[in-house]
């Protein structure tokens, strides 16, 4: 479900009451732990934070007018959707989240290539997620986002 929001503070305020206050927490672990040089903003319809063309000029590849994404949150239907670039990118980050998660849950880690799916809100680890907004600064991931997805490209 993709929101037609397009402040985050809209967005945050469009949030079903059932996971409102599980994922403003979320947002706000993420606001407070991700190092200097992402930006907050909507994107793709939901919360995202990107690197700002004033950080990296040339933008997404699959559409350069666009910023660079990194993490993005949603809020969907029977979820919430937190999206991490940098674990689709990184073998070893993926690996380590992976590893970390069963330490912090009692439930079964629900994962895609880069999105995390978290059906209970009871259940989210904030402090891992904490510790994982932590792990790559907006210059890593620049550098590994070129190394990863513009391989030949350039």
């Amino acid at each position: 479900m993709q929101s037609t929001a397009t402040k985050v503070e809209q967005y945050l305020d469009e949030v079903s009451e059932d996971k409102s206050a599980a994922f403003k927490k979320l947002y706000a672990v993420v606001k407070k732990n991700i190092p200097k040089g992402f930006k907050a903003c909507i994107s793709y319809g939901m919360i995202g934070f990107v690197v700002p063309h004033a950080l990296y000029p040339k933008g997404y590849n699959c559409d350069p007018k666009l910023p660079l994404p990194f993490v993005s949150i949603a809020s969907q239907k029977n979820f919430i959707a937190f999206y991490h670039m940098g674990i689709y990118a990184n073998p070893d980050l993926y690996k380590w989240f992976v590893n970390e998660y069963p330490k912090h849950c009692k439930g079964k880690l629900d994962i895609g290539k880069s999105c995390i799916r978290f059906k209970k809100m009871d259940d989210i680890p904030y402090a891992l997620m904490s510790e994982l907004m932590s792990k790559i600064t907006a210059q890593e991931w620049i550098a590994s986002y070129e190394a990863t997805f513009l391989k030949g490209k350039k």
